[in-house]
């Protein structure tokens, strides 16, 4: 690749990697929201004490989401009317999982788009993001008690 170099990675016999799992839980009042969760994640590497590796995030719920993107307010928005437009939740009676008593199809069809989960690189002990890059935690059918599952391995 042209600007990459090559980097052998120092093996040290009897060194093994760190792994750090640490769980956050939200219960959101409003049933779709946005919340940038960079600073928990944050605090989570740095509690892990890992310098290079890599650090996964995901939402242990299906119908919530956890993403990287821009924490800027319209284009919170925009995501907003956006996945209404393509999963609107009403009428609740349009979608087949709702037969079953449930009024959260669209929630699981928001999930899918927005994704379940992101992995970013950690280099010299910080997430390696590029620019305006933020973690996200997507809530789609909120009002009870979600959690997000933060995994981080490296040395």
């Amino acid at each position: 690749m042209a600007g990459s170099v090559p980097q052998k990675c120092p093996q040290v016999e009897g060194e093994r990697v760190k792994s750090y799992r640490q769980e956050l839980w939200f219960e959101t009042a409003a049933r779709r929201v946005f919340l940038n969760i960079t600073g928990q994640v944050d605090e989570a590497l740095r509690k892990s004490g890992v310098v290079e590796g890599l650090c996964l995030v995901n939402a242990m719920h299906i119908s919530a989401s956890v993403f990287i993107n821009d924490d800027e307010g319209g284009l919170h928005q925009d995501f907003e009317r956006w996945l209404e437009r393509l999963a609107p939740h009403a009428p609740v009676g349009q979608y087949r999982h709702n037969d079953t008593g449930e009024d959260n199809a669209d929630a699981h069809l928001k999930r899918q788009v927005m994704g379940r989960e992101v992995v970013v690189a950690v280099t010299g002990g910080k997430l390696d993001f590029g620019p305006w890059e933020q973690i996200f935690y997507g809530e789609f059918d909120g009002g009870r008690r979600k959690r997000v599952l933060i995994k981080i391995i490296g040395e």
